[in-house]
C-alpha cells in the first residue's frame, strides 16, 4: 500500500480529514524548503504537495507566481526539488509527498527518468496541472511502473464523461479545484462544493481534496465537512513571503496548526 493510501487509510479510521499544504520548492531559499516541509508535518499536515517552480504557472495567482519566481532566481529547478525531497525523507519517511507543477520540466528530463528518479528518492504522486487525462497516457504508463499516483485536477464546469474518465486514471486521491480561476482567487461557494461533490463520488472511489480559495480556518473547518482533504496553498505561500527567514518556519508552523485545529473540530 502506498503512504497515500496508508495515510487516507488511517484518517478514515479516526474519522479525521487530511489537511495537504501547498509550498513553492525553493521559496524563501532552497536551504528552507527541508524545514518547511518538517515545519508542516510537524504542525500537522497529512500529505505534502511540494511546488515545482515554472516560468509560465497559468493556473496559479499571484501569490504563488511570485513564489516561483523568487524560487527560480534562486536557483530551483525539478532536480533540485527531487533532491530535496531525498533530503525530506532522511528524516520523514511516512508523510506523503505530492509533486506539482507543470509539463515543461519534466518532458525535458523525460517521463521514464522523472518517474525513476521519484521513485528512488520517495516521491508518492505527481500532479501536473497542465497534462489533461487525454494527453496523459505515457505518463500514466512510466508513473504507474514506478508506483508513483497520478493525481488529477477536476473543477466546477467538469462533466460526467471527464470525471468517469479521470476516474480510471487517477490513483491517490483526486483533486477538486472549488472555483473557476486561478489559485487564491475568490470567494468559495461551500453551496457549490456541496452540490458537485455527490456528482464526482458517483464515479470516484478515491479520497477527494478541495483546494482553491481556503484563505482561513473557518473555511479549511467547513470545506473539510464536504470532502476527504483541504489543500491549502496561497495562503501559506503568502505567509512565507510576508515572514523574515528566521521566522519563517515558526509562522507557518502556528497557522498550518490553526488549520490543523479547525479541520478536526
Amino acid at each position: 500500500m502506498s503512504r497515500i493510501d496508508t495515510a487516507f487509510g488511517k484518517l478514515k479510521q479516526q474519522q479525521r480529514k487530511a489537511l495537504i499544504p501547498f509550498i513553492t520548492a525553493g521559496d524563501p531559499s532552497q536551504q528552507l524548503t527541508v524545514p518547511l516541509m518538517l515545519g508542516l508535518v510537524a504542525a500537522g499536515a497529512d500529505v505534502l504537495e511540494l511546488g515545482v517552480p515554472f516560468s509560465d504557472p497559468m493556473a496559479d495567482g499571484p501569490v504563488i507566481q511570485r513564489a516561483s519566481e523568487r524560487a527560480l532566481k534562486n536557483g530551483m529547478s525539478l532536480r533540485g526539488v527531487l533532491g530535496m525531497v531525498a533530503e525530506f525523507r532522511k528524516q520523514d519517511t511516512t508523510t506523503p509527498v505530492v509533486l506539482m507543477g507543470y509539463g515543461n520540466p519534466i518532458e525535458a528530463m523525460g517521463w521514464e527518468v522523472f518517474a525513476q528518479r521519484c521513485a528512488e528518492v520517495g516521491v508518492d504522486g505527481v500532479l501536473t496541472v497542465d497534462f489533461p487525462p487525454e494527453e496523459s497516457h505515457e505518463a500514466f504508463e512510466h508513473l504507474q511502473r514506478h508506483n508513483i499516483a497520478p493525481i488529477f485536477l477536476l473543477a466546477p464546469t467538469t462533466n460526467e464523461v471527464r470525471i468517469a474518465q479521470v476516474a480510471k486514471l487517477a490513483r491517490g486521491y483526486v483533486y477538486y479545484v472549488s472555483l473557476k480561476g486561478v489559485t487564491g482567487a475568490g470567494n468559495l461557494d461551500l453551496s457549490a462544493i456541496a452540490q458537485k461533490i455527490p456528482q464526482l463520488r458517483k464515479h470516484i472511489q478515491l479520497p477527494i481534496g478541495v483546494g482553491f480559495g481556503i484563505r482561513d480556518a473557518a473555511t479549511a473547518k467547513a470545506v473539510s465537512k464536504l470532502c476527504d482533504g483541504v489543500v491549502v496553498g496561497s495562503r501559506i505561500v503568502q505567509e512565507i513571503e510576508n515572514s523574515g527567514e528566521k521566522n519563517v518556519v515558526a509562522n507557518v508552523g502556528k497557522l498550518v496548526k490553526e488549520l490543523r485545529i479547525a479541520i478536526d473540530q
